[in-house]
């Protein structure tokens, strides 16, 4: 099995310097070292999230991330929280593999970056915007379609992906409803040279959010992700509890304001990930969750993949 999983090699490979073309989506309260180092350890590309938190946390996190793994791994930074300079900097002195952004345009920081020896590598949902982090300088990009969790765009990954491959000369990761082989060479057949998945992680026995996470996760049929705040212009995908079923009746009152609507939120995913809480909490995931039956440790999901995309693309 290793060696068919050795051919499945791409410029993602060569750019980032991992084994396999597969990237751990960067999820706030999600995200951590542990789960990170996992992920690379299986050759893969672990990613922190940076989320709402300053240059400390990301520093301490860093630390235990290399204590943890000698491979390379990422950090996510939230483009829209308030300590995007302080991260950006962590990120540029502590010379990270692979910097992936969200909720933004990284222009002002690509040049530093990419001096410090960063691979910079947007997450987008659209052509446009990836066309343009091109010409920033973008080492790869990542599109990513409607299906996946949390923040989302309008087009699915079938549609988007093969016009972002189009449209670019760099290489193309892509993520949204991916979670086995099936996806992997699927996303291969489209032009990508890569994949990201979120919520296939979540079921990492590595990742650190509480059980009854999981179990939702692994509990969780086709139909049972919602989508709310598209009226507010923040469209999130999660899955259907208490939290996102009263939160897509409020959208319904015209009169709701951001305020509120913020307000409500606050705090949902943390106290989904961990606290475990089911009435208040927001448990973000992909269309994929229907796709995982079991805790799996990050290598032998990341096995698992490769040895089902290698026979599907006939490697």
């Amino acid at each position: 099995m290793n060696e068919k999983m050795k051919t499945i090699s791409s410029r993602i490979c060569e750019l980032t310097g991992i084994t396999y073309p597969i990237f751990q989506g960067g999820m706030a309260w999600i995200s951590e070292a542990r789960l990170a180092a996992a992920v690379s350890n299986a050759g893969g590309l672990g990613i922190i999230s940076a989320m709402n938190a300053d240059a400390a946390y990301l520093k301490s996190q860093i630390k235990l991330c290399r204590e943890l793994t000698d491979r390379p791994f990422g950090v996510n930074i939230l483009l829209l929280s308030p300590y995007v300079d302080d991260v950006a900097r962590v990120v540029r002195e502590e010379k990270i593999s692979v910097v992936t952004t969200g909720a933004g345009t990284p222009g002002k920081y690509i040049e530093g970056w990419l001096q410090a020896g960063v691979r910079v590598i947007p997450v987008v949902a659209s052509v446009a915007l990836a066309k343009r982090l091109e010409k920033m300088g973008a080492s790869a990009i990542i599109a990513e379609g409607a299906e996946a969790g949390g923040h989302v765009g309008e087009l699915n990954t079938m549609a988007l992906i093969p016009q972002v491959c189009d449209a670019l000369s760099i290489p193309v990761i892509a993520a949204g409803g991916i979670a086995d082989g099936r996806g992997m060479a699927a996303a291969f057949m489209l032009g990508a040279e890569g994949v990201q998945c979120g919520t296939r992680f979540l079921a990492a026995s590595e990742c650190q959010i509480h059980p009854s996470y999981k179990q939702k996760i692994i509990g969780a049929n086709d139909t049972d992700t919602i989508v709310t705040g598209k009226k507010l212009g923040h469209p999130v995908r999660a899955l259907k509890t208490p939290f996102t079923r009263q939160f897509s009746q409020m959208e319904k009152d015209h009169d709701l304001t951001q305020e509120e609507a913020d307000s409500f939120g606050a705090g949902a995913l943390r106290r989904a990930a961990l606290e475990g809480d089911e009435k208040t909490g927001c448990y973000m995931a992909g269309q994929s969750a229907g796709l995982v039956k079991k805790i799996q440790s990050a290598q032998d999901i990341i096995q698992e993949m490769m040895q089902q995309a290698t026979i599907l693309l006939k490697l």
